[in-house]
This record gives C-alpha cells, structure tokens and sequence, in this order.
C-alpha cells in the first residue's frame, strides 16, 4: 500500500532523533512511499542531506504557537498526507492538530527521551492534551512508554513501545590506533545530560591499571571547553581526543574496542545501537532505555550514574578480559540482529501506520 509520509521534528541538526528519522525516510522511500519532513525551526546538516538527496524539506520558521499550527494546517492541506509522524513533544504540540484537521488518516507521536519523573507537570499535561489528536504515541523502549503512562493526563490506550532501530555501520579498516592501544568510544551530543565528567574521571582511576588506555569523544555541544579543561586537569589530556562533531562515524566506531555511556538519563541511543551492530561490547550507566538494552542483550557491563570508581572497574575489567569481550561482542550482533534493525523499526511503524486503535 503506497502512502504519503511527512515526519515532523523541531530541526535537523545532529541528534539521535534526527538520524533516525532519516532513516526512516530513506527506508520508507525505497519501500515505494511518498516521504517528506517539516522542520520547525532549522534545516541543519541532516536536512542538507536529505534535501541533496531530493526529500522535500518544509521548514516554516520559528514564530508564535499558533502561527505555527496555522502554518502546518496550510502545508498538510496542501500535501495531503497518509500519515504525519511526529518527533518528541513540540513538533507534536505544534503539528498533530493540524494533521487531524487537515485529514490525516494517522497521527503519531514518538518520545524520544526517558521521561523519566520527576515530570514537568505544565509540559507534560501539554503533551498528553496533544497526544489525544494522535492515533498512536510510541515510547523507545519499554521504560519511556511505561513512564509515558503515568505521566498526567496520559492517553494510556495510545501508548505502545517501538525499539529505535538503526542501519548497520559498515566494517572499514582503520589504522588510526596502535595495536597496544584499548580504546573507548563515545559518540553524542556534548551536553549535561551526558554526564561526562563521570567518564572523564573514571578513565583517570582506570589509566592507573591500563596506561594505554584511550578515549575519543566524538561530538560537539555547549560543554566541550569545559570537558577538555577537565581532561587536562585530571592528567588524561593524552589519553583523551574530542574529535568534534563528525558526519561518517563508520572509522571510529571500526577503530574502538568498546563503547562507553555515562548519560544521567537516556533513552536508547542511536550511537549505542550502532556500535552494537558492529560487536562492540559497552560500558553504561544503568539508567533507562540504555540499561533496558544492555539486560536485553548482555552484552556489556552496567555502573550507576555518577559513579565514577564503578565505571572504572568496569573499563578495567572489560579491558583485561578478551574472553569477556569476545562473548559481549557476539551477543551484541546477535541482539542488534533480533530486536534493533531498521527493518524492524520500520515494519512496527508501518503496522502503526495501518492500523487504528480497537
């Protein structure tokens, strides 16, 4: 069945969302439907690349809420979509009304983050009195639905759970490390939620017990001067490279032998469905969807957030057990395989897109 399917997200900046949606785009594009995106507020260079690779972008500018509504109504009018999906919760403010009313055969919401409590109370009644005008709002994994439904007001009758599912990285030869080297793989936005300084010191307790130990951490956000102060500060600045933001990330996550997460809050990363793909075993906090995933597939080890000793007993143990690390890897590929595939993403948002609420 062809359909006629526009995204919507509040940019197209670098971000996990974004490189999902697209994804998606590509993926239902080559599965014959009609795939455009709107968005809000910037193109960015996920949008330049889409748009080089001839997906309409609309992207009606910030202005006054309900500027912006009437902007939508008017665009779907004219698209006349199947079915609009939006992206986290002001995307779905802004447009799901005007997809109901346009006649949109489908509306979805995705949440993209934990929602973890406590919750915003004004944002998240926002949200659900939003949600109403969806068919369907999806959480990324089991403990953001969960946590969706008892947020207030909830529509807990639309709430399902899709895993976030990526392409696979493709397997490069890089030379870039040495062989002696144990290298750790960040990949994300810069930014506090992440919590790095919690890594940054946990690397300094392991350099200890494993002097070749390296980290390289790729992505850019507001904190990244403060990051790299640290590192010198800790007496890692040599065992530590911010990379800044990157666009092909197939050479590091190729070149890691493990990759690392010490988000305070999370819900299931693309970078981290990624590396998985290509067998790199983690080291997580145990917060979220990110732990969700990593009990999923055991195919890592878990310390609590903000524990900087654990994480490093963790980086110590992991990098002085290749038997350990074998198994992780072959459960990583083997759990990306059954539950985290675009494939599968797809299909679940495609029986979505098909089916209504009983």
């Amino acid at each position: 069945m062809h359909m006629k399917i526009c995204h919507v997200v509040y940019s197209l900046e670098m971000g996990g969302a974004e490189v999902l949606v697209a994804q998606l785009c590509r993926i239902q594009r080559a599965h014959g439907h009609d795939v455009s995106v709107c968005a809000y507020s910037k193109l960015g260079p996920i949008g330049e690349q889409l748009q080089a690779d001839g997906f309409a972008i609309f992207v009606p500018g910030e202005a006054h809420p309900a500027r912006t509504m009437f902007r939508y109504l008017e665009h779907f009018r004219k698209l006349r979509p199947d079915v609009v999906h939006c992206h986290n919760p002001a995307p779905t403010l802004q447009a799901a009304l005007s997809a109901r009313l346009s006649g949109a055969s489908r509306v979805l919401a995705t949440r993209h983050s934990l929602v973890a409590p406590p919750y915003d109370k004004g944002a998240e009644i926002k949200f659900s009195i939003f949600a109403r005008f969806c068919d369907w709002v999806t959480g990324v994994c089991e403990t953001t639905s969960n946590n969706l439904r008892h947020a207030p007001l909830a529509a807990t009758s639309r709430i399902v759970t899709v895993y976030n599912g990526v392409s696979p990285v493709e397997r490069v030869v890089d030379n870039a490390r040495t062989h002696d080297d144990f290298t750790l793989l960040f990949i994300g936005r810069i930014a506090v939620i992440k919590d790095l300084p919690t890594m940054l010191r946990a690397v300094a307790i392991a350099v200890e017990k494993i002097p070749h130990l390296k980290l390289w951490v790729v992505g850019d956000g507001p904190v990244r001067g403060y990051l790299e102060a640290l590192a010198t500060q800790l007496g890692i600045g040599v065992n530590v490279r911010f990379w800044g933001q990157q666009m092909d990330t197939a050479r590091f996550y190729n070149a890691a032998d493990a990759f690392i997460m010490s988000s305070a809050s999370e819900g299931v990363p693309m970078s981290l469905l990624q590396a998985m793909s290509l067998g790199l075993p983690a080291v997580l906090t145990d917060v979220g969807g990110m732990g969700e995933v990593l009990r999923l597939s055991q195919s890592g080890l878990l310390s609590p957030v903000g524990d900087a000793p654990a994480m490093a007993n963790s980086i110590v143990r992991l990098a002085s057990d290749a038997s350990l690390r074998a198994e992780f890897s072959k459960r990583a590929c083997a759990s990306y395989e059954e539950y985290f595939t675009l494939a599968k993403m797809d299909a679940a948002y495609m029986d979505l897109y098909q089916s209504r609420r009983s």
